[in-house]
């Protein structure tokens, strides 16, 4: 039986970090419970005796199931940015996410 996976503070805030995140103390504590909550059912399901059952890929039986690729009409330019809180005759304006360095 393998060991039973939790974690902890100190690696809540080392995931943080390299994420990038600055958390609360309300948030540590939420998250290592959300995420043992997590982790104890992960070990409820190492417990399952799996012998005998046959690995899948996927539940269902069928394979590359694509359909035809067909050309319709796609939604026209103005109604697509008529609701749009900026922009110009053709483009979305938005917010910039990442500062230039």
């Amino acid at each position: 039986m393998s060991k039973r996976k939790t974690v902890n503070r100190e690696e809540i805030l080392k995931i943080a970090s390299l994420a990038k995140l600055v958390l609360s103390e309300k948030e540590i504590s939420l998250y290592t419970d959300q995420i043992n909550e997590i982790l104890e059912y992960m070990n409820q399901l190492d417990e399952l005796d799996t012998d005998g059952i046959e690995p899948l890929s996927h539940v269902l039986d069928q394979i590359n199931m694509t359909r035809k690729d067909e050309n319709k009409p796609s939604l026209e330019r103005e109604k697509a940015l008529k609701n749009a809180p900026k922009a110009d005759n053709e483009y979305f304006i938005v917010p910039n996410v990442i500062e230039k360095s």
